[in-house]
């Protein structure tokens, strides 16, 4: 792990290193060193979600290109995929991607994304961070004042749309279907209403109102309840929920039921073997998923990789093994044959794909998984050593996995984007897991607290 970068680009609070306005600047002559071409003008395409700090961010990543005579070219409130997209598309150097996705609204960050549309590897962010740390040319009072001469593009939400609306088979109509979504007053307000109502769903919206601090405040893919709520109020079909920058999504089926991102990536899976279209029978996903995910694949007669944690660890696995299909528990999914990167709009058409071609509802084609209890407790911590170096903690965990059993296992990481230690407990009895991750918490809290 980088001194910037985490799991997924880099991330905090606003106005506390490493998310300044001064790390903006230097962000953005950072990607024009890295991924600009000697004697062209490179084209840099910027979005961001709805947060207040993204308008203050996005300035000062303008000054840093500009200062390097780069060529902004400003998308406006975009989820992160589109965005992905639109660099692709345009042919443009890289894009740069204003968000702290899932977290609070006092939070923000960076993605970067290649010309192909990409996130950055390991070395490619080591790359990048040394550009950073090693720009200390300071920013004069012409380029400041400079008039900014960025290029706008108004038409990328409608670009986006186009391109998810081809991603779904003509035959799946969706009419006679009532969808509920919740955009978490995030990135995706716009497009995703535009989205399924242009496919021929009636659609009811919730958290369509952004206010710059109300991101995903109660709701979204992280805070489902209200949306599970409207969905058994309204006898809709099924509804979707989306994080603050549009790259994971959260089902909640007729029941009101929540799924997790496994079961949609498992009804994924099997609509694409049933097709013929899993390529290499193979689907990748993290070491976070669920015991009984890797249960069902094997009954599918599905191949199944286990990566590190992170949609971008997930993909160099996807193409290291030729597979089509891979994703994170959380909602993160990657439909490679579409996309290059997670993308929860597409995900939700690929969801409602399945359940068209099956004909069954959700609450059915979710009973392919047994979930295996699971907790999760996230202690914040004040650093982070390495786990196998502190011995009271590795004794801890190991008398709870021999405890467990082969029904159960226990997972520790740091996140790579919050000061806090995950601790990830699963096993046959949720009073039993409860109390083990309790144990372990304590230990974690005593040491590193």
């Amino acid at each position: 792990m980088g001194k910037l970068f985490g799991t997924d680009g880099i991330r905090g609070i606003f106005n506390e290193e490493p998310v300044t306005t001064e790390m903006g600047r230097k962000v953005g002559r950072a990607v024009v060193r890295y991924f600009g071409r000697e004697g062209t003008q490179p084209r840099i395409v910027v979005g961001r979600d709805t947060r207040l700090s993204g308008q203050p961010l996005q300035d000062a990543i303008v000054s840093g290109l500009l200062s390097l005579r780069a060529k902004p070219i400003l998308v406006g409130e975009l989820p992160t995929p589109g965005l992905a997209y639109v660099t692709r598309e345009l042919g443009a150097e890289a894009g740069i991607m204003i968000s702290a996705s899932h977290n609070p609204y006092e939070y923000n960050g960076f993605k970067i994304f290649s010309r192909e549309g990409y996130k950055l590897g390991d070395e490619a962010e080591s790359q990048m961070e040394a550009l950073i740390f090693s720009d200390n040319a300071p920013f004069t009072l012409e380029e400041e004042l400079a008039s900014p001469g960025e290029q706008e593009m108004g038409q990328a939400g409608e670009r986006y749309l186009s391109f998810l609306q081809r991603t779904l088979p003509k035959r799946d109509s969706l009419e006679n279907m009532k969808i509920v979504l919740d955009c978490a007053n995030g990135a995706t307000y716009r497009v995703a209403p535009v989205l399924f109502e242009r496919i021929g769903a009636e659609v009811e919206s919730l958290f369509v109102t952004p206010d710059g601090k109300n991101i995903n405040q109660g709701c979204g893919s992280q805070h489902p309840d209200t949306l599970s709520e409207r969905v058994l109020k309204t006898s809709a079909h099924l509804g979707l929920a989306f994080d603050g920058d549009g790259d994971r999504m959260v089902a909640v089926d007729e029941e009101g039921k929540v799924l997790t991102g496994d079961q949609v990536l498992l009804i994924c899976a099997k609509t694409l073997k049933d097709q013929g279209e899993l390529e290499n029978n193979l689907v990748v996903s993290t070491v976070m998923s669920n015991v009984g995910f890797r249960v069902a694949l094997q009954d599918l007669g599905i191949r199944h990789i286990a990566s590190k944690v992170g949609d971008r660890y997930v993909l160099e696995e996807m193409r290291r093994g030729e597979s089509i299909l891979g994703g994170e528990e959380s909602g993160h999914i990657i439909f490679l044959r579409h996309h290059t990167t997670g993308d929860g709009l597409l995900s939700a058409l690929q969801l409602l794909s399945a359940m068209k071609t099956s004909g069954q509802p959700l609450s059915q084609l979710s009973s392919l998984m047994t979930v295996f209890p699971q907790v999760l407790i996230n202690v914040p911590v004040k650093r982070k050593p390495e786990i196998s170096s502190l011995p009271e903690l590795v004794r801890v965990q190991q008398d709870v996995e021999m405890r467990l059993g082969q029904k159960g296992r226990v997972l520790l990481r740091y996140s790579g984007t919050e000061p806090v230690c995950r601790i990830m407990v699963e096993g046959e009895r949720q009073k039993e897991i409860d109390q083990c991750a309790r144990q372990i918490a304590e230990v974690v809290t005593k040491l590193l607290g």
